[in-house]
């Protein structure tokens, strides 16, 4: 696939699709549509030619191949359709061009037992592999065999001896709920994941912190997704009309539940509060705009970038767990 190609398929002009994929330039166009075209680029499977590149500068070289790095979806198997990982994503692509390398392959953890893709991870084409969300012991121990320059980023720190970029999700989810108690709210629901997830722990320690009780009737245990809130949030108020403030696993749960909320006759937020995590994009343009915890998500895919290039150039050799700062962006959906 060419950058012709590219452009041709998503409907935009060469040296739109050359100034996303290089780098050159973060303005190029809207994120949905650098998102759709790293998608086309990754479908495709386009590397650069930078043979061609050099012989149109009249510079002799010997053909060599691109340095590559893969990305494993720990937790999410199709990262396209998921708003935080899609960012993520982009980000770790975008400085890798700059430092010279491409994405060359990314796979999900549902997929490693996979002929196809247990076939191109034997061949260990790729100079390192970073790993986008929290894994099991299983998949730790796979790529610990198949992989020897490996970084993680996420939310929870691994127990591995790997480079980390984390920004600690048990002290953002305590946070939030920390926020809904300082309103004065006391019946506050949980949204999303319950089953080893550490949002969900602790929004049950912060609420034990504060000599809350727990109600397993404003617990709503459904997937990090549009659907998972809308369904939750029905649940919660079918079974409890005293809740007066939901904490959601994440922005996407979040959007689900307002609609949800909205639709069972409640004003955001007089009624009920609404507050959640990552901060991506479209958070601030929901009515009302959702009050959530942001994390700096392209910050965490370009230092994910960069420190799995250095060790792979053996720039440090010890492991490295870089933490990154976060902060309660304060919108509509709070009082």
């Amino acid at each position: 696939m060419t950058l012709k190609d590219i452009a041709r398929e998503a409907g935009v002009s060469i040296s739109t699709v050359s100034r996303i994929i290089n780098g050159n330039s973060t303005k190029a166009a809207s994120k949905e549509l650098q998102d759709k075209i790293w998608k086309i680029a990754r479908a495709g499977g386009y590397a650069p030619n930078t043979s061609a590149q050099t012989l149109k500068q009249k510079v002799p070289v010997k053909k060599t191949t691109s340095p590559s790095i893969a990305c494993l979806y720990a937790r999410s198997q199709d990262a396209q359709n998921d708003a935080f990982f899609s960012a993520l994503t982009r980000s770790i692509e975008q400085e890798a061009r700059r430092e010279g390398y491409v994405v060359k392959y990314s796979f999900s953890a549902l997929d490693i037992h996979t002929p196809s893709v247990c076939e191109q991870i034997e061949k260990n084409e790729v100079d390192g592999v970073a790993i986008l969300g929290r894994c099991d012991v299983a998949t730790m121990k796979f790529m610990k065999e198949h992989f020897r320059k490996v970084i993680y980023t996420g939310l929870n720190p691994l127990d591995a001896s790997w480079d980390q970029v984390i920004c600690d999700g048990n002290a953002i989810a305590a946070d939030a709920v920390r926020h809904l108690i300082s309103l004065g709210h006391e019946k506050i629901g949980y949204i999303g994941e319950t089953c080893n997830e550490i949002r969900y722990q602790a929004y049950c320690n912060t609420l034990a912190d504060h000599h809350i009780a727990f109600d397993k009737n404003v617990i709503a245990n459904v997937p990090g997704s549009s659907e998972g809130g809308y369904q939750g949030a029905r649940q919660v108020l079918k079974r409890s009309s005293k809740v007066t403030a939901f904490f959601c696993m994440n922005d996407i749960t979040a959007i689900g539940a307002i609609r949800a909320i909205k639709e069972c006759g409640y004003h955001i937020p007089n009624d009920i509060a609404v507050i959640s995590m990552d901060d991506i994009d479209i958070a601030q343009y929901i009515s009302p705009m959702l009050t959530t915890m942001h994390i700096p998500i392209e910050e965490m895919g370009r230092m994910t970038a960069k420190l799995l290039i250095d060790r792979i150039n053996n720039g440090h050799t010890l492991p490295m767990k870089l933490s990154l700062p976060y902060y309660l962006a304060k919108r509509e959906s709070c009082p």
